[in-house]
């Protein structure tokens, strides 16, 4: 008999037991821990019942196999199956009807047998042929300056005195504080896809003119870390980037391509996505801030640190400086 495999949720146990900790003993809106934890609200509900089911106890893995499996299809079957499918070719609703057993039970064995769907394989050979949206290899551009990602994070204001982070939702506001609005900050960053050096400044929106702006400062800032030329700029499709006259000269006068991702398809932009969501860890929540000039304060210290010391997985654990050559 097959061993069962372990569950590896998101949170390890001592995430857990820090959902645990602030919302059973502190007394925390679970919505709101489930957020800096980076779970959703499900999740830290059913580690919370767990934990009041089974104590210490429910937080540890286990196995996901479930205690007894009397509906599933015999091995011989899973294995005609799996046969069928290379041999015709053919989908769940044909191989199904000919075995004599549900469609959907077939389309589980398929996908449980790691089978790739026949939209992504030669109709004459079965060999696929389309790679999906992730793949194993990442793509890197060989030279500094070839490709450059760009895009904008929004980020609620600080009040002075500390947000929510710093005393909850509803501590000592007045109704005159509930009614206010902070607005935002846009924080605007570029990343260069073979170094990763990176260069953000916070902003009051996110208009073309703004971006086209930001743009230009980003070229000479990479400039003087030895990016003398950019040859593409890759955004999503934000207005302030697709219609903006403004950019489109920016981008012109630097000489440079515009390259827009596919419309919903974030993870085209995926190295400023994941430099947004270290900035956000990093620097943006790693620490309560009592006023918004704090936070903006600490945004040029840490980006001076994440260029030049912090190590960077794709970069063999060298910082992104170790790939330009600053003037």
């Amino acid at each position: 008999m097959s061993q069962g495999r372990t569950v590896r949720p998101r949170l390890n146990e001592f995430g857990r037991m820090l959902i645990v900790q602030r919302v059973v003993h502190e007394r925390r809106p679970v919505a709101h821990v489930a957020k800096e934890l980076g779970v959703s609200r499900q999740c830290a509900h059913r580690w919370i019942a767990r934990f009041r089911s089974e104590g210490a106890a429910g937080l540890k893995d286990r196995s996901c196999r479930p205690h007894r499996s009397p509906s599933r299809v015999p091995v011989e079957v899973e294995e005609r199956v799996v046969q069928l499918r290379r041999e015709q070719r053919r989908g769940q609703d044909w191989i199904g009807p000919e075995l004599g057993i549900p469609s959907r039970t077939v389309g589980a064995i398929l996908k449980r047998r790691g089978m790739p769907r026949l939209s992504d394989c030669d109709p004459l050979t079965g060999e696929v042929i389309r790679a999906s949206k992730t793949t194993a290899v990442r793509y890197e551009w060989q030279r500094p300056g070839e490709l450059v990602h760009m895009d904008v994070k929004k980020l609620g204001r600080i009040p002075d005195g500390g947000g929510w982070r710093a005393h909850g939702r509803e501590h000592g506001k007045t109704a005159a504080q509930k009614r206010a609005k902070i607005g935002f900050d846009y924080v605007h960053s570029m990343v260069d896809d073979h170094s990763r050096l990176a260069y953000s400044e916070i902003l009051p929106d996110e208009k073309g003119a703004t971006c086209a702006g930001f743009l230009l400062r980003g070229a000479r800032f990479f400039a003087e870390h030895g990016i003398d030329r950019i040859e593409r700029v890759m955004t999503d499709n934000a207005f302030g980037y697709r219609l903006s006259n403004d950019v489109a000269v920016a981008l012109q006068q630097l000489g440079a391509r515009h390259v827009l991702i596919r419309p919903h398809c974030p993870w085209q932009n995926g190295k400023v996505e994941r430099f947004n969501r270290t900035l956000q860890t990093e620097w943006a929540y790693r620490q309560v801030f009592t006023t918004n000039d704090d936070r903006q304060n600490a945004l040029a210290p840490w980006l001076d640190y994440y260029n030049n010391r912090r190590r960077h997985s794709a970069l063999d654990g060298l910082p992104p400086i170790s790939r330009v050559s600053p003037r």
